[in-house]
């Protein structure tokens, strides 16, 4: 199956590089490139690619702004952002609106491949070095009534075992991992995602982990399994 990709970035220079990456791939097709946000949602929006690798940075409509936009106009494709950020804010801000990726542009070819085709599949992917950040990110909010509220509320909608999914989500681990951690088969724990992002009103795998973070329920080792 072919990968479709959109290149947003404004300098020149990279997305030539990046074009040129990841053409050698056989599985990937750049389908267009854009040098702002404002030409990247429009060519989202008439080519609905599979995978868009966005800049935070540019001129005109900021990276976020973009990427608040591409997730109302083509929800369907896996937004990744690539960036040479590193700041926490960005990144939670990043994954509140959207994003199924943000990867830092010091990555390697072979790992940037690899988490195109993880976020194609509908994997997480956050840079191993924005991990920390972004637990730090939330654990240094206070923690407000809201907070309370949907700690409340993930207690009493879920059952043990999803609650115990979506902590392991939250650690970046995959359907595999999960599977392997808690002894049951791959299509279950895909079964108690899909129930977790039904139960919390949520759409992805992603939001899922920005959910548990936020609200400190990264782990809860008093719970027993049911």
């Amino acid at each position: 199956m072919t990968i479709r990709i959109l290149l947003v970035d404004d300098h020149n220079l990279f997305r030539t590089g990046l074009r040129l990456l990841l053409s050698r791939q056989a599985d990937f097709e750049i389908v267009a490139e854009a040098a702002d946000g404002s030409e990247g949602i429009k060519r989202a929006r008439e080519l609905k690619p599979d995978v868009i690798l966005l800049d935070l940075n540019m001129p005109g409509l900021s990276g976020l702004e973009t990427l608040e936009l591409l997730s109302q106009e083509v929800p369907l494709s896996a937004v990744i952002v690539l960036t040479v950020s590193e700041e926490g804010d960005e990144l939670a801000q990043a994954l509140r609106s959207g994003a199924r990726g943000y990867l830092i542009k010091t990555i390697d070819a072979d790992a940037l491949v690899s988490n195109i085709r993880r976020a194609f599949a509908g994997e997480p992917v956050i840079d191993v070095t924005m991990t920390g950040k972004l637990i730090q990110q939330f654990r240094q909010q206070s923690v407000s009534e809201t907070k309370i509220s949907k700690s409340e509320t993930m207690r009493s909608h879920l059952t043990a075992r999803e609650r115990q999914v979506a902590q392991l989500l939250a650690r970046g681990a995959s359907n595999k991992v999960i599977a392997r951690e808690l002894d049951v088969s791959e299509s279950t724990v895909k079964i108690h995602v899909q129930n977790v992002l039904k139960k919390l009103n949520l759409t992805s795998r992603v939001q899922i982990a920005v959910y548990i973070v936020e609200n400190g329920l990264v782990s809860d080792d008093s719970e027993n399994d049911s």
